[in-house]
Parts: C-alpha cells; sequence; structure tokens
C-alpha cells in the first residue's frame, strides 16, 4: 500500500510539469505562418470556364495561357500593326487578372524602342483587347487574388 501512495505521489508531481507547457501567442502563430506562405505562387492560376475541365493543375495553367495567347493573337489580327510595324514580330504584354475577373492589357516595349510609335500601338491593343469571355481570378488560401505574368503575343504569324 505504501508503495502504491508513493507511486501516486511520484505520479503527481510528474503529471505537473504537463500543465506548465507555454502557449505560443498569437503574434508568434502568426509570423510562423506568415513565413511559412510562399507568396510567389498560387494555388490555382487563372482560368477560363473551358480550362476547369482539365484535371491537374499544370494543364489547366497551359490550356489558361495558350486559350488567352490564341484570344489575344486573333484579336490583333484583325488590326494593320503587322503591316503598319513590319519590324515589330512580338509584342510582350503584361496581363493583369484583377480578384473581380477583370482584365488588363499593358503592352511592354523595350526602353529605347523608338522605331515604332509605343503610343499608337498602345491605343491600337486597348482598342482591341476588349470583350473577353469570364475569367476565373487565381486562388491563393482560398482568396480570388490580383495576378500579373508576361505574355508574349506574336503579331507575324508565317
Amino acid at each position: 500500500m505504501k508503495y502504491y501512495q508513493l507511486l501516486l505521489i511520484a505520479m503527481l508531481f510528474n503529471s505537473c510539469q504537463y500543465f506548465d507547457k507555454q502557449v505560443p501567442s498569437e503574434k508568434e502563430l502568426l509570423q510562423k505562418e506568415l513565413k511559412s506562405i510562399n507568396w510567389n505562387e498560387v494555388d490555382e492560376y487563372p482560368s477560363f470556364v473551358d480550362c476547369n475541365k482539365m484535371d491537374s493543375k499544370t494543364e489547366r495553367q497551359q490550356c489558361f495561357f495558350q486559350y488567352l495567347t490564341t484570344l489575344i493573337q486573333e484579336k490583333i489580327m484583325v488590326d494593320t500593326l503587322s503591316i503598319m510595324y513590319p519590324e515589330l514580330d512580338t509584342i510582350q504584354v503584361l496581363v493583369t487578372v484583377f480578384p473581380n475577373s477583370k482584365l488588363k492589357f499593358e503592352p511592354q516595349f523595350p526602353k529605347d524602342s523608338v522605331a515604332y510609335d509605343t503610343i499608337k500601338i498602345d491605343s491600337i491593343l486597348h482598342a482591341r483587347l476588349i470583350d473577353f469571355p469570364k475569367v476565373n481570378p487565381a486562388i491563393k488560401r482560398g482568396i480570388p487574388v490580383k495576378t500579373q505574368f508576361v505574355l508574349p503575343v506574336i503579331i507575324k504569324v508565317e
């Protein structure tokens, strides 16, 4: 009986250390969580409705970029950019997809681009790049986020 009493007292003293554990503060937990997030990648890339049928994330991403590039090229082909600027074969377009599914296109020109009228090309692109199908924005941790990427758009198709 005395053995059991000693065992019980030893267990009580040892069990007290389980209650003394420090609980991390909210700030520590927040900082740890913020460090664990990869801010340069999204969980789901933007997509068009047709691309949502793809199984894997990479297939949906490739479908989105291919579909968007094709749409931009079709809209630009109607215009006279290739006739006005025969030396211009590809335009880098900064595409911004906002959380509210809006698209914004900004042509990116080299700093020393004096061979062609960047303002005129910019205005042509803004006039042509309208009426796109609905885009589902990128998702990061369940929240729609703004994404930006540069697409090379080929003007001269030979």
